[in-house]
């Protein structure tokens, strides 16, 4: 048996508690996502390491901070962009895949900084801008329909 088997049941046993707590201490879960988009129309993706597939950077809003709060330190963390000006909330959506108390506030960020070119982490795997016609593979499907209605302005599903 591997050294490290011990920890991944007990790293396991942990996750399976915080989500059962989450689960019936809080009414509703709210994350955000940053839809960022540079000047040449290109979007920022990260692949984490602990999910498949490449996602708009973000998180969940945490208790006594606001959503903006929360996006601009997603942005921080996973992306290295600071918000130069406010955001634009583009959309509102149920992530029943989640939790069936899950939302996710989906924000269009076309005024930023790049502070420093993001390095792979414990989080973050890979990390940069992407041409919309031309997405990695892996790009999930989530992610490709919020672009998809955001930017070419198809109709908005209500659902992740």
């Amino acid at each position: 048996m591997s050294d490290s088997m011990p920890s991944r049941k007990a790293s396991r046993f942990v996750s399976w508690g915080l989500h059962t707590y989450w689960r019936f201490s809080r009414g509703m879960t709210l994350g955000v996502r940053g839809m960022v988009l540079d000047g040449e129309n290109r979007v920022f993706l990260i692949r984490h390491t602990y999910v498949p597939g490449w996602h708009l950077p973000g998180g969940g809003v945490e208790t006594g901070e606001t959503a903006l709060d929360a996006l601009a330190r997603e942005l921080r963390e996973e992306a290295c962009i600071a918000i130069d000006a406010p955001p634009i909330l583009a959309g509102v959506f149920f992530n029943r895949r989640v939790s069936r108390r899950d939302h996710v506030l989906v924000y269009l960020i076309r005024h930023f900084t790049v502070v420093e070119e993001k390095q792979p982490d414990r989080e973050i795997a890979e990390a940069g801008f992407f041409p919309l016609d031309r997405l990695p593979e892996g790009t999930t499907e989530a992610t490709r329909r919020r672009l998809a209605e955001i930017v070419e302005g198809r109709p908005l599903s209500p659902v992740w």
